[in-house]
Formats: C-alpha cells, structure tokens, sequence
C-alpha cells in the first residue's frame, strides 16, 4: 500500500511539472522570435518524454498488479521463503537458491507465464531489477497470448 501512495503521489508532482513546464514552453513560443520558439520547442521535448515515460511505467506496473491479483486468486503467488540479515536485507545466498529453482521451473515450462511471474519477482529479490523487468514484460506478453518478446 505504501508502494502505491508513493508513486502516486511521484506521478501527480510528475503530471503537475509537466503542465507547468509545457505552459512556461508555449508561452515562449507563443513570443515568436526564433530564439524563443527554439527554446520553447525544446523545452516540449522534456514533458513530452517525461509523459511517455510515465505513462509506459503505469501501464507496466498495472498489467503486473493484474496478474498478481490473478496469481494471489490461483494460489500461485510465490511464498516469501528468503532469510535475511539482521538488518532486515535478503541474504544473497537464499536469494540465489531460490532464483536457481525459479529459474528451473521456468526453463521447464517457458510458455507458462507464471513461471516467468514467479521468476521475475526471484530476479527482484536477487537485486537483479532490468533481467526482473524483462521477465514480468515476458510474463505479460504470455498472459495477453503474444508471443515471448514481443
């Protein structure tokens, strides 16, 4: 639950930059002289990525939350059998003994996008976040019925 307020409320101070942004560009071009419409242009470019970018991110982390709502409502979710530090950190060595079963488990069945799921969330707790990224977007892609990669 914090994990959403806190990209919640990232994504509104996001979306309100943008606007102010974008206005301050307008405005420039709107003065019409060529320094002013260059500078105006090019400070679009910046809200403009920054939206994209937003908005890719949302969609991603949506279409992750539904297949773990869907994994929760089979039972499938993985179980959190790591240990960690006393600090509270996962132990490196659990993490990766876990990652080599997931890892076999869906090398075994590579169609199955729960395995994909269940091994993207062994890359996260390994510290692995891009090979976990591509793992759920492989996850999704199975679930939605495209072919991996796509």
């Amino acid at each position: 639950m914090r994990a959403k307020l806190s990209y919640a409320v990232t994504a509104a101070v996001l979306v309100v930059y943008f606007v102010l942004v974008g206005g301050r560009a307008v405005a420039l071009i709107g003065l019409g002289t060529p320094v002013t419409v260059a500078i105006g242009i090019a400070a679009l470019v910046i809200p403009a990525i920054g939206a994209w970018f937003l908005w890719a991110n949302t969609r991603f982390v949506l279409r992750a939350n539904r297949l773990a709502a869907e994994l929760e409502a089979e039972g499938g979710l993985p179980v959190d059998e790591l240990e960690r530090t006393p600090s509270g950190r996962v132990d490196r060595d659990s993490a990766d003994a876990v990652f080599a079963r997931r890892r076999a488990e869906t090398e075994a069945a590579p169609g199955d996008w729960r395995c994909w799921f269940r091994l993207a969330v062994a890359y996260q707790d390994a510290r692995d976040t891009p090979r976990a990224r591509e793992a759920m977007k492989r996850a999704i892609a199975l679930r939605a019925g495209r072919p991996a990669g796509s």
